[in-house]
């Protein structure tokens, strides 16, 4: 028994803490902030508001998190995100590949808790900034939960809290709404009938029952289903993030005015159930029930604040590569009409890139403060720019680069505007892809120190046999195939039929630009007869002048197949000139007007499990996937596969790394195959494996014949091993003993 008299006041109590690292923000892209910084050796406080992490992709907001794979509905081939982004998509779909909501929060309370170097503070606001001169010094905030204030002092600040909260509080300077399209020549800048601000929105999840559910709507939900210009579309069968565009807000201060949205948005949603439910035009809503709504919007634009580089629209489209690239994006520019569901416009307008873009740290900091680092969708961006860089896993990919460029400024004593000059980044660039981040167009220098490298076997394409299927040419299809500089196509030999006599194009498709996979160029073609089914033999006189990937391009004819095959191998890809309706509204990306955007086909892979290879056979065989690759510091297929495979037959396969003289090992980083092509959407939409098929998901890895470590039920493409003391030695293997079940790839060993 405890007795309290009465008193005059009383306050609640405060806890003092210092960490080398505070993150703000408990979203994807800072849970990777303050993982990487915890990992690179740094003290970190990690602040949530929440009561869970992952902001709008936690469950309690339940928007799947993407990335520049784009739902596999653009040409970014091979490009989903790496480092931790990568290794909580890879996780989620080991523990969760159903794709429950609640499970993903555990996976990534999961990863929090168990980081060492990490505090992690839920359910706890920042509400006061205390700054000396240009540096933040520390934070209030308080948890209403356990009553607590907090006073928390650091040596530097990353803001992840997507509406920037400690940069607010600290005077940096900052942007809402859309540039003038004067002011960086964005002919993508929306006017004041689009509007210039994305709004907010709900989802729900609903399910059916046994027998009839009846729905009496509250007193506040819409009662006039025509308000809703688009309300046609409404079917019974719409749910979670099929319903995006039931969006509002983009008029209001997205900030300090939240709750007002948060009530609109709830009237539209109970409006609409109402509409299915009781108009009568959908009676197998009968046995239907809402299980789900959600309690707070998923939020889309704030505040950006303002760096030493402003993202704009050319730096996507043109895919320019800055100096200082330390991450990438893919997703399209998607902007959506201000008044949201509410509006006559589109949904949205959405225009991708030929490719991917990279994104230089200097839009990661503010310009204004000497020690606060920008992640996630408040980085410095043009509202244009912004309409691609703010998805998730995009955030995510941002959050480790602020959490490893904190440790840099750390152990060097530097400034985030010194770590982003040119005589410095360098080491932010290494750090990141030696720990399995891919840039693109950059590559990681000499990651195994000198070593030399030798294999068991290599594999070469000669024949990709036929298992009886077929797969009808009506639409345009081509299979993606790597070849080198100086060299020809081998001739290659197809199985075809028809029903009736035809002729069919083949054609060599290429990209201008380097490691992009949209057609620019057509090199060669030839042309076959069909008839019946026979054996058909192509040959081009065509010689390449670079290291690249051309499309084997088969034009549209109906009525006539090509046999498949079971292989699957990686870095090839079977693509279609075909529609993803999530992301796009034509086979072909269509400018409608003067937007500054390039018109180009879409050239899409098929979802797992309905991935296809055309079966064929090379009259002299495709070397790509040589021991050799796992030394050129490439983590994906880019111009060429970039990794090493075995043969198809080796039983027990191994490749080993060898120094002349003993070489101190502190840290060895295996990146290996993991179908970076497919996407891992969090939520909602569920995936067929566990684990993609290339993985390595058995493994040992030896160094100078001692065991150093067997991994078993491996299920990630970045395998990381650290000791505890430094290693002196001259040889290191691996022995691959399963994967699960088609052939690996191995990108790098990365040696520090």
């Amino acid at each position: 028994m405890k007795i309290f008299p009465q008193t005059d006041a009383r306050t609640f109590p405060t806890r003092t803490l210092h960490a080398d690292l505070l993150v703000a923000g408990g979203g994807l892209a800072g849970l990777c902030a303050a993982l990487a910084a915890a990992r690179d050796g740094l003290q970190v406080i990690l602040i949530q508001d929440r009561p869970v992490l992952g902001g709008n992709a936690s469950s309690e907001v339940r928007l799947w998190a993407n990335g520049a794979t784009s739902h596999m509905g653009n040409n970014n081939r091979w490009a989903r995100e790496g480092g931790i982004m990568g290794e909580i998509m890879e996780e989620n779909l080991w523990r969760n590949k159903e794709g429950n909501p609640v499970m993903f929060d555990l996976v990534l309370l999961d990863l929090a808790k168990r980081q060492q170097g990490l505090t992690l503070l839920l359910n706890t606001a920042v509400y006061e900034v205390e700054k000396a001169q240009q540096r933040i010094t520390q934070v209030k905030a308080f948890n209403p939960i356990n009553e607590t204030f907090y006073s928390v002092s650091a040596d530097q600040f990353c803001d992840a809290t997507g509406d920037g909260v400690l940069g607010y509080l600290a005077g940096a300077e900052y942007r809402e709404g859309a540039e003038d399209a004067g002011e960086l020549s964005e002919k993508m800048a929306p006017g004041d009938s689009f509007g210039h601000k994305l709004g907010h929105s709900i989802y729900f999840y609903t399910k059916q029952t046994d027998g009839p559910v009846r729905f009496v709507p509250p007193s506040f939900a819409l009662q006039d289903i025509t308000e809703i210009p688009r309300y046609k579309r409404l079917t019974s069968t719409l749910n979670g993030c099929d319903l995006w565009w039931l969006e509002w807000g983009g008029r209001l201060d997205t900030v300090h005015e939240s709750e007002e949205i948060k009530w609109e948005l709830w009237k539209i949603v109970w409006g609409v159930w109402d509409h299915i439910k009781n108009s009568g035009h959908f009676p197998e809503a009968a046995n239907m029930t809402i299980e789900w709504v959600g309690a707070i919007p998923g939020k889309r634009e704030s505040r950006r604040f303002v760096g030493d580089h402003l993202l704009s629209q050319q730096d996507i489209i043109e895919q320019r590569d800055h100096y200082d690239a330390v991450a990438y994006g893919g997703w399209s520019i998607d902007l959506h009409p201000a008044d949201g569901v509410y509006s006559t416009h589109d949904g949205c307008r959405q225009f991708h890139s030929k490719g991917t873009y990279t994104i230089p740290f200097r839009s990661l900091y503010s310009r204004s403060l000497d020690n606060l680092l920008l992640t996630g969708r408040l980085i410095s961006a043009s509202h244009v720019a912004f309409g691609s860089a703010r998805v998730m896993c995009t955030c995510g990919l941002l959050g480790e680069v602020v959490g490893r460029a904190a440790a840099l400024c750390q152990t060097r004593h530097l400034l985030p505007r010194e770590l982003a000059t040119p005589e410095h980044i360098g080491a932010l660039q290494t750090q990141l892809q030696a720990n399995g981040c891919y840039i693109p167009r950059h590559w990681l220098s000499d990651p195994a120190v000198g070593a030399t490298v030798t294999a068991s076997s290599e594999f070469q394409l000669t024949e990709l046999p036929a298992n009886g299927r077929w797969q009808s040419l009506g639409e345009r299809m081509a299979l993606l195939l790597p070849i080198k500089a100086g060299e020809h196509l081998p001739e290659i030999t197809l199985r075809l039929r028809s029903t009736s006599a035809q002729q069919l194009v083949i054609s060599l498709l290429g990209s201008a630009r380097a490691g992009n996979f949209t057609p620019d160029y057509q090199y060669d073609e030839c042309a076959v007869r069909v008839d019946d089914e026979a054996e058909h033999r192509l040959t081009f006189h065509w010689q390449s002048d670079r290291d690249q990937y051309l499309f084997l391009a088969f034009g549209a004819q109906e009525g006539v197949d090509i046999a498949l095959t079971d292989a699957r191998i990686p870095g090839l890809m079977t693509v279609f000139n075909s529609l993803n309706a999530r992301v796009a509204k034509h086979t072909r990306q269509v400018a409608d007007g003067d937007f500054g955007v390039d018109e180009f086909d879409f050239w899409l892979p098929r979802r797992h499990p309905h991935q296809i290879l055309p079966a064929l056979r090379f009259n002299q065989p495709l070397t790509c996937w040589r021991a050799q690759n796992v030394l050129n510091g490439r983590l994906r297929p880019e111009q060429q596969t970039n990794a090493w495979s075995p043969a198809l037959d080796d039983k027990v396969p191994q490749i080993i790394w060898r120094w002349d003289a003993p070489q101190k090992l502190q840290q060895l980083t295996l990146v290996q195959d993991n179908d970076f092509d497919n996407a891992m959407e969090s939520v909602q939409m569920g995936h067929p494996y566990a684990v993609t098929p290339h993985c390595i998901t058995h493994y040992r890895l030896w160094v100078d014949d001692r065991l150093l470590a067997e991994v078993e039920d491996n299920h990630h493409s970045v395998c990381q091993h650290r000791l505890d003391q430094p290693l002196a030695a001259t040889c290191i293997r691996l022995e691959i003993v399963a994967t699960a079940g088609a052939l690996p790839a191995v990108y790098s060993l990365n040696v520090s």
